[in-house]
């Protein structure tokens, strides 16, 4: 699995959503930009991607994800 592979896919997945993706192999980091998950708890956050994720993540394709969210706000300030 691919990075950019993860990226088209939540892309794809998450209408207005930015995704960047580090990693490579089975491991994964994820920063997610959304006003809209944001907005949510961080659980809730998390189980979007993961309902996404979950059948590669069960195939053993993807082993480890860490996940950042930010507001669109947010990431402006911090790049």
């Amino acid at each position: 699995m691919q990075a950019n592979e993860v990226k088209s896919f939540l892309e794809g997945k998450l209408p207005g959503a930015q995704v960047e993706v580090e990693g490579e192999g089975c491991n994964f980091q994820l920063n997610v930009i959304s006003d809209e998950l944001s907005a949510l708890s961080p659980v809730k956050r998390q189980q979007s991607i993961y309902a996404h994720l979950n059948p590669w993540i069960a195939d053993g394709s993807i082993h480890a994800i860490t996940m950042k969210f930010f507001s669109r706000a947010a990431w402006a300030e911090r790049t």
